[in-house]
């Protein structure tokens, strides 16, 4: 019996390879397992090599597995590519049209099975799918009826001959491999705890809290791994009252957001990193007029087209200093889909708070991987407008609108608030908003903008796991490396301790260094080429001379045995 099975199936874009893994994973998580998926997949509509990896468990992962149990093949390339993941027990399912080939140093087993024969014997070659599923749950001792019935959910709308064949493809591949299979091949999963959980992608955990806190415009274009922020909200936003409107581009986008901002309503938009290019100067916009913006992005391989299909953690300097001039500026990144709800949902309250821009940053890996998620708690979410007032002195002629505060945050009002009125310019301007070049007033403003952030701290800046009060290392990250992180620590025999930065700008340097005191080294772990986190943490601290770092930057998320290999090499225990 097993913990945990990792199954990976493969083939070439357009053959159904991500329905295929999203119907097994759907019915394993519905037993119970925990399930983390991540599909890599290319850029183009049609053709080229696409695999949906997924991780089952009885207990709760955050991360892609090292190795392979499964490997299901409908083509050679997805043997060739992928066969040098499977442990010496591993097999691989291989459909036999293609003449599959065994690599001659693949340890493991190959069953070859008729999965395109028997479905087109069934009416069509689109059910090998389904096949291969049946073919797994038999390899995994599975129950059937959790399969039939998601058919049922799948295909009931495409009528009763549908789901039947469908429910026949499943059973023929069960078949198919029960006559072949060596019974000392069979991976069996221990019985799961069935709790109440979801199964959803971090796009969906963000949109559910934007939703959540509020949010009832959006204004987007679509783009890689974004678009299903909008496509869910195309689906849910109308049910409640609220609109989303597709843009010419991204710089409409965003300008669309500040205006439906300021006219009071939460409004939002999401991007990649391309796209946030082109919101720069809005950015700018929002710091200047102090108008709410919220904006996720999730951010994908670059520069340029780059790799719009893989993971990649670059854009964070973009984020941080992108635009022109100074702003206040907040930005925050959730760890994995449960908590990616409750971050996006924090996310308006802040930009209403402080008037400010407020990025939400993700990234592939958490945006598009389908994760096991706990039950959500909406209650959670309390929703502050801040200093959001309907009470003016009517008898002013106009209203203070950036007026001069201590803590740099002015009251403000939304159209149609009697005595409200004031000038909104993208110049500086004075407490009326009136146009002012003046340098006395133009210390003023910019002082009292800037100030806004200077005690400005999530609740949980950092996701710790601090069991060491003097630490050999501190392992730093942030996103999706969550896990794939916190399962190297486990497996290493030393004191390591872990921080997950969800509050990045502006950065928390004395809670930082509370933490980083307590190591004898510090290794930061991200998906990028420069280290961009690393330089962020370098320019705020002085902790240069215990600083290391891990980078990756193929397109492939963090295995959990990179980071212990490099953890260990810190150690001194390289062989």
């Amino acid at each position: 019996m097993h913990k945990q099975i990792s199954w990976k199936v493969g083939g070439q874009q357009g053959e159904g390879i991500e329905s295929t893994g999203e119907i097994f994973s759907t019915a394993l998580n519905r037993e119970g397992y925990y399930i983390y998926t991540y599909r890599h997949f290319s850029s183009r509509i049609k053709g080229g090599h696409t695999n949906n990896k997924i991780r089952m468990s009885i207990d709760p992962i955050y991360s892609i597995s090292d190795d392979l149990d499964i490997l299901v093949a409908f083509d050679q390339e997805t043997i060739d590519v992928n066969y040098d993941e499977l442990h010496e027990n591993g097999v691989i399912l291989a459909d036999a049209k293609f003449n599959p080939e065994k690599p001659s140093n693949f340890k493991g087993t190959m069953y070859v099975l008729p999965f395109t024969h028997i479905a087109k014997e069934l009416g069509t070659s689109l059910m090998k799918n389904m096949v291969a599923v049946g073919a797994t749950a038999c390899l995994m001792q599975l129950p059937m009826p959790g399969f039939e019935n998601l058919v049922v959910e799948t295909f009931k709308s495409k009528g009763e001959k549908v789901v039947d064949l469908n429910k026949q493809a499943l059973i023929l591949g069960y078949e198919a491999l029960d006559e072949v299979i060596d019974r000392n091949d069979l991976m069996s999963l221990e019985k799961p705890n069935k709790d109440e959980r979801l199964f959803m992608i971090g796009n969906d955990a963000m949109s559910l809290g934007a939703l959540s806190s509020g949010a009832r415009f959006m204004s987007a274009y679509p783009i890689t791994p974004a678009s299903e922020i909008m496509e869910f909200m195309i689906d849910k936003l109308p049910q409640l009252n609220g609109t989303v409107i597709q843009t010419e581009d991204e710089i409409a986008a965003a300008t669309m957001a500040i205006g439906a901002n300021y006219a009071g309503v939460r409004a939002f938009t999401a991007s990649a990193g391309p796209g946030l290019s082109l919101m720069m100067e809005s950015i700018g916009l929002s710091g200047m007029t102090e108008t709410p913006l919220v904006i996720f992005n999730t951010q994908r391989g670059g520069p340029s087209t780059g790799l719009p299909t893989k993971q990649e953690q670059s854009d964070l300097n973009q984020m941080i200093y992108g635009t022109h001039g100074d702003i206040p500026k907040i930005v925050i990144s959730p760890i994995h889909a449960e908590d990616a709800f409750y971050l996006a949902g924090e996310a308006f309250n802040l930009a209403e708070q402080y008037q400010c821009p407020v990025i939400v940053l993700s990234d592939l890996q958490l945006s598009l991987g389908k994760q096991t998620v706990h039950k959500l708690d909406q209650s959670k979410i309390k929703i502050n407008r801040g200093q959001l007032t309907t009470e003016v002195d009517e008898e002013t002629t106009h209203f203070k609108r950036y007026n001069v505060t201590d803590h740099g945050i002015s009251n403000r009002v939304i159209p149609g608030v009697k005595g409200g009125i004031h000038h909104v310019t993208g110049v500086e301007h004075n407490e009326y908003g009136k146009p002012s070049e003046a340098s006395d007033n133009r210390n003023e403003q910019m002082n009292k903008r800037m100030r806004k952030l200077d005690s400005f701290e999530l609740s949980e800046p950092f996701h710790v796991n601090i069991d060491h009060n003097e630490a050999e290392i501190l392992v730093i990250g942030f996103i999706s490396t969550y896990g794939a992180i916190d399962e190297a620590i486990s497996r290493v025999d030393a004191k390591v301790n872990h921080i997950q930065i969800r509050q990045l700008y502006p950065l928390p340097v004395d809670q930082l260094m509370r933490y980083v005191a307590k190591a004898q080294k510090v290794l930061i772990v991200e998906h990028n080429y420069r280290g961009q986190l690393t330089q962020l943490v370098k320019s705020e601290t002085n902790i240069h001379d215990k600083l290391d770092t891990l980078t990756k930057y193929d397109g492939k998320p963090f295995k959990p045995k990179e980071i212990e290999e490099k953890i260990n090499e810190m150690l001194g225990r390289v062989k």
